[in-house]
């Protein structure tokens, strides 16, 4: 009673006048961002908290704006990583494995649609385990380690090895490239510098947007553009821009697990979407095993976990930050940032000592969802029209949004160079049938992978035996066992099964 009472009150604050409007103006805003390529949620925040600080909003008024941003822009990297296999941050590039492919064979508004719902699905979820388990999930964030960490992303990582089904070898070996990418740069821990080639640029590491940009959406336009040297262009149908009830029935149970997935993932400081979606869409692909095989080829299931998987962990991510002050994500870190320069310190006291601003926020995110799926469901039908523009129009905007996106960012050239020749590498990739995904992830998770085996090395003294001591690394180490060999398993049990039953017709 005493939560309902206090969500109570942050209802109260978020319905006033000043804040609703503020809520449907992040969330709208945060749509816009997220659907450019290159921008993203933690840009898109950035950009805005001097101008919400600097036109005096309350504390309380200024944090529900940029929150809108954050979960509008996670809802809104969706509409390029399924219209033009652009994806517009980390958290959306599993969106595109089974989202693009809907679009291609016409079926870009049911694929809008379904992640409507299922994003929507997702964050409502999450924020009513947030409201219900909270100080409980901030007890589970301090007792996650170094070696935690370490187990966590060895598990994402075996759960990367379902992504591509019949090629784990081209999915291992783009995870590969993808670590050492990672790598790239001055090590932190002893300060020399790794695979720079000499050049200044590489010194803070290999830029994440760049590479995203290059590998998805160049390659993208190299491919169109083959088309259009083989004569081979044509304009993509326009399905319907609904989501049938049997949609629904099929992706049910998969956003429900892929809610909780996403969520308490997403309460783990520095893990984030990326991962969230990951393990969610890994996990979806192995529940299915012996049905799995249209993942990635346009499944509605693929698209409906990673989509729930993503906008969880948004709100999950919000746990760690408003309950210890720790960050959950790089948005949250900027959202952090926002509340000491309003000299309000989060913690465990904010909900005793400020409740207006901690349940403002929380309230404020269940209406923003509702917001975002009302906006959204009835402009499907406008995003959807992308397609209908003839491909040899569509390049030159592509191109001209991720030239922009990227120099916008650091107004260097050499990122554009950079992502150039990135982009004709993962077109090479494409034409040996490579998933780009891998490559990504393995860029996302190097970072945390190394850093965190380094610290929990440096605090057992190089001894490796820490990594499997504690109830949650040696269950984590026992899940990526499981996940690693359950799929053979699976399938010498069903073909163990299939030869006992014609054995019969063979006596015959």
């Amino acid at each position: 009673m005493e939560v309902l009472s206090a969500l109570a009150t942050g209802f109260s604050v978020a319905f006033t006048p000043l804040n609703l409007f503020l809520v449907l103006l992040g969330c709208f805003t945060g749509t816009l961002i997220g659907s450019l390529p290159g921008i993203g949620p933690i840009n898109g925040v950035a950009i805005l908290l001097p101008l919400a600080y600097s036109i005096g909003l309350p504390p309380e008024s200024a944090l529900i704006l940029l929150a809108g941003v954050y979960y509008g822009a996670e809802y809104g990297g969706r509409i390029s990583s399924i219209l033009l296999n652009v994806p517009g941050d980390a958290g959306a590039i599993m969106t595109t494995l089974d989202g693009y492919p809907m679009s291609k064979r016409g079926e870009g508004g049911r694929a809008l649609a379904i992640s409507a719902v299922s994003s929507f699905a997702g964050s409502m979820g999450a924020l009513i385990l947030m409201v219900a388990m909270a100080p409980l999930l901030s007890d589970l964030a301090i007792k996650f380690g170094p070696a935690e960490y370490v187990m966590l992303m060895v598990f994402a990582f075996t759960c990367l090895a379902t992504m591509v089904g019949s090629r784990p070898i081209k999915t291992l070996v783009g995870t590969l490239i993808g670590l050492l990418l990672a790598t790239v740069g001055i090590d932190s821990g002893t300060g020399v510098l790794r695979f720079t080639l000499g050049i200044p640029n590489f010194f803070d590491g290999v830029d994440f947007l760049v590479v995203v940009i290059g590998v998805f959406a160049i390659s993208e336009v190299l491919v169109l553009l083959e088309q259009w040297v083989n004569n081979d262009l044509k304009v993509t149908p326009v399905g319907k821009s609904f989501v049938t009830f049997a949609d629904l029935v099929k992706v049910r149970w998969v956003v429900l697990r892929s809610t909780v997935v996403g969520f308490f993932i997403g309460v783990l400081p520095g893990t984030g979407a990326s991962i969230a979606s990951a393990v969610a869409y890994g996990a979806e692909k192995r529940i299915a095993e012996g049905d799995g095989e249209q993942f990635g080829k346009g499944d509605v299931r693929g698209l409906a976990a990673p989509e729930a998987a993503n906008n969880a962990s948004a709100a999950g991510a919000m746990v760690p930050m408003l309950t210890l002050g720790i960050p959950g994500s790089g948005t949250t870190a900027i959202l952090l940032g926002a509340l000491l320069m309003f000299n309000i310190t989060p913690g465990p006291l904010l909900f005793e000592q400020k409740p207006e601003i901690a349940w403002g926020l929380i309230a404020s995110m269940f209406l923003g969802n509702i917001a975002l799926l009302v906006m959204n469901l009835p402009l499907i039908g406008v995003f959807v029209r992308l397609l209908s523009i003839k491909q040899s129009y569509l390049i030159p905007v592509i191109v001209m949004l991720t030239f922009v996106g990227i120099y916008s960012i650091h107004g260097d050239s050499f990122d554009l160079f950079f992502m150039v020749l990135l982009g004709l590498f993962g077109f090479i990739l494409r034409k040996l049938h490579f998933s780009l995904a891998p490559v990504i992830l393995g860029l996302v998770l190097g970072e945390v992978l190394e850093e965190n085996l380094r610290r929990a090395l440096s605090m057992s003294g190089g001894d490796w035996s820490v990594l499997f001591q504690g109830g949650m690394t040696i269950t984590l180490a026992a899940a990526s066992v499981v996940a690693l060999f359950a799929p053979l398993l699976m399938k010498r049990i069903k073909a163990k099964s299939k030869r006992t039953a014609m054995a019969p017709e063979v006596d015959d």
